[in-house]
């Protein structure tokens, strides 16, 4: 791995992996990716857990790595891959709240049940050990705390990390800064601007619906009406 991400979510995160993969840092590990992948869900809630990380397992294949898991895990990053380059995505902090409040915090609202339900379960308990009780000590929904913890993160990210491996970044400032610090050309296209919300918000959308549903599963018919639905959302 060449590159880590060290931003939280909701900080273009999903902008800043296709940026890496079009400079050539393919493929850049994202969120998306513990979902895609088949038993990195479970790999990530061991270390959560608490058992010693086999980073090469998880992420031996990726160039770089963006959002959380990887963010939350940047100093142990840093030290198992000692020549990667840290980028700090960045984000005025109230606009960043609302958008994780609008968007990714939604599952936090899903009932425990769910995640006794295949692949999507694990997904959402490890969301909920990792992100919501952990990094945020089941407080999110108090504002003033979640955006302290969001700048007490990147302050932790400045002071850590040394000056000469460290881009402080937001997506907003484009190719320039970007390309500068990992010394290669600027591409002679536009900047990935990807907007995901509408896509987040629709699977979300989803996981609400077998939520409602679930009290209807009756019979076989209603159970594989659920199961549907929960394979459309990992699609």
């Amino acid at each position: 791995m060449q590159i880590i991400g060290a931003g939280f979510g909701r900080t273009g995160t999903l902008s800043l992996k296709h940026a890496l993969e079009a400079l050539g840092f393919a493929p850049c590990y994202h969120m998306t990716e513990a979902f895609e992948n088949a038993g990195h869900i479970e790999k990530w809630q061991a270390v959560v857990d608490g058992e010693p990380p086999a980073w090469d397992a998880l992420l031996g294949n990726y160039q770089a790595g963006v959002d959380v898991p990887v963010s939350l895990y940047y100093k142990e990053l840093m030290a198992h891959y000692p020549a990667a380059k840290v980028v700090l995505s960045v984000r005025d902090a109230d606009r960043w709240y609302e958008s994780v409040a609008e968007t990714i915090y939604q599952m936090r609202e899903l009932p425990r049940w769910m995640e006794r339900l295949p692949r999507l379960g694990g997904f959402l308990r490890l969301t909920r050990t990792m992100i919501w009780e952990g990094f945020f000590s089941d407080r999110f929904t108090d504002r003033a705390f979640a955006m302290a913890q969001f700048e007490r993160h990147n302050a932790e990210v400045r002071r850590t990390v040394p000056a000469e491996r460290l881009l402080v970044y937001s997506v907003k400032e484009g190719w320039a800064p970007l390309c500068e610090f990992l010394n290669v050309p600027v591409p002679d296209k536009p900047f990935p601007h990807v907007n995901d919300r509408a896509d987040i918000q629709r699977r979300i959308n989803v996981m609400h619906w077998i939520s409602r549903l679930i009290p209807l599963m009756l019979t076989g018919g209603g159970a594989a009406i659920i199961w549907r639905l929960s394979r459309r959302f990992s699609t």
